[in-house]
């Protein structure tokens, strides 16, 4: 199956050179090039990519803002957008994870490492560059405007769905945690894709945040 590429970038160059990157990946095509955030959402409209790897700083409607639209769009609920900026600022993850992102990387990341962040982000798992590290996320739970509707605990979750969130919350994919776990990567996606149901989280990443938020997973505050 070929993953679909939306590329939204203000730098014609830079798109450019995503784009032979990205073409020259046998399971992956550009099906589109938008230049502001206006254009990513109406070219993610026309063409409904499996992905929209989507640039911050763009003129018009940023990054962040047409994230937030494409993400609350019902006709794009299969697409996944993956932040990629120069930027990579503690308040652009913080609001990106808000926006429904499912993924966030930097734009020195290694050409292999970006092709496998879209693979991982297209088969639905979260991805956060090391900059967003855990110290990261924790800096935000408290903030209120950082929280989701109805996200206060995973008392919803069954046993073996709260093992897979804390596994999801490490950063493992399904791969991951199906070998950790003796089970199928089938099997792990639909426990995710329960737990995700259940608490009402749009994406992985989401997800994760709430693992936080819940204190099922802990990380020690920022200094």
């Amino acid at each position: 199956m070929t993953i679909r590429i939306l590329l939204a970038d203000d730098q014609a160059l830079l798109a450019g050179t995503f784009r032979l990157l990205i073409d020259s990946a046998e399971d992956m095509t550009v099906v589109g090039i938008a230049g502001d955030g206006r254009e990513a959402i109406e070219l993610a409209r026309s063409t409904t990519p499996d992905v929209v790897v989507m640039d911050i700083r763009m003129p018009g409607v940023d990054g962040l803002a047409a994230t937030k639209e494409i993400c609350a769009d019902p006709a794009l609920r299969e697409t996944r957008v993956l932040i990629l900026t120069t930027f990579e600022l503690d308040e652009y993850v913080a609001q990106a994870l808000r926006a429904g992102a499912s993924g966030f990387l930097g734009k020195d990341v290694r050409p292999e490492e970006l092709l496998r962040s879209i693979r991982a982000v297209a088969a639905g798992d979260a991805l956060l560059s090391p900059t967003a590290t855990r110290s990261l996320i924790a800096r935000y739970l408290a903030r209120p405007e950082t929280r989701f509707a109805a996200a206060d605990s995973l008392e919803v979750l069954t046993a073996r769905e709260r093992e897979v969130v804390t596994r999801v919350a490490e950063g493992l994919s399904n791969e991951e945690i199906a070998e950790r776990m003796y089970l199928s990567p089938l099997t792990i996606r639909t426990h995710v894709q329960r737990a995700m149901t259940k608490v009402g989280a749009q994406n992985r990443t989401q997800l994760v945040v709430i693992a936080f938020q819940s204190g099922l997973v802990r990380v020690d505050p920022p200094r």
